[in-house]
């Protein structure tokens, strides 16, 4: 069945603000009238988009799938046909990891500086982007994962995918060669590990610096192995600079959530937000 756009609207409406009355309230709509419209898009998918809640909805896992598929999609085409260049203008604080602001967002984002909208960039580790968003010290932020604070709306942005790598000529026995890793705790190495072989990854690492480009520089170096983001290491594998060390048949993946307060946002914040969901279908 042919799903209307009016429909997928109204259901990312729902979605990004957590509530019937607020989306209904930036829909310019009734509530019934939104109530309705999901109702009719759950009976035509045949599956229930979301859970009543004290306070709002949740979403279930069949709306976080949806909202992946939709939301650039009807983003990019808000931006046809209901421009807002005049109305884009003011400041909006952004957050996010630097390595993925830095290679991804702001490259996306560099469209919109002088046309009247300036941009404020935190780098930071997602709970203090989440205290930022609470706060009111932030508009958006890239997050690790979706927030659990009720006042805070999250969709999915980006599936980051994990790869094993080393520089040509290294040692590729992972259980002898140095590792190079972000934090002592190994958490990108932890997680690879776990989701790949099965197992814990036990090992001490050999180098370890708080920042994935210096991880990168030294693994490019010939310092050892490390696990890091693919879109971070995507130029160097192609160029023959590094190399992936194990081809998984089903890679680890991360998602980040684009999350930002519930509520109708400025014509600033709405502009950057579908920017970045439009881009990230490219990222």
């Amino acid at each position: 069945m042919a799903l209307s756009l009016d429909l997928l609207r109204t259901f990312l409406a729902v979605y990004r603000e957590g509530s019937v009355t607020s989306a209904a309230r930036r829909l310019s709509l009734s509530q019934p009238a939104v109530t309705g419209q999901v109702r009719a898009l759950e009976a035509a998918l045949g599956r229930q988009l979301f859970v009543r809640q004290p306070r709002g909805v949740a979403p279930t896992p069949v709306a976080d799938l949806l909202a992946r598929q939709v939301s650039g999609a009807l983003d990019e085409l808000e931006t046809v046909v209901a421009p807002t260049p005049a109305g884009a203008t003011g400041t909006v604080h952004l957050g996010g990891a630097a390595e993925f602001l830095t290679e991804l967002v702001l490259p996306a984002l560099a469209p919109l500086c002088g046309t009247g909208l300036r941009l404020r960039v935190t780098l930071g580790l997602s709970d203090d982007l989440v205290r930022g968003l609470e706060s009111g010290a932030l508009d958006l932020a890239v997050l690790t994962g979706r927030p659990r604070q009720r006042r805070l709306v999250a969709e999915p942005l980006y599936d980051e995918e994990f790869v094993l790598v080393a520089a040509p000529g290294c040692d590729p026995d992972v259980h002898k060669a140095p590792l190079v890793a972000y934090a002592e705790e190994l958490p990108i190495v932890r997680r690879y590990w776990r989701s790949v072989f099965d197992t814990r990854a036990t090992r001490t690492a050999d180098l370890v610096v708080p920042n994935l480009h210096a991880v990168l520089a030294a693994v490019r170096a010939g310092a050892g192995f490390s696990v890091l983001p693919e879109y971070l290491c995507r130029a160097d594998l192609a160029a023959g600079r590094l190399v992936a060390l194990h081809a998984p048949e089903v890679p680890p993946l991360n998602t980040l959530f684009l999350a930002h307060r519930a509520g109708a946002a400025s014509p600033a914040v709405a502009t950057v937000r579908a920017r970045m969901l439009a881009a990230a279908k490219s990222f």
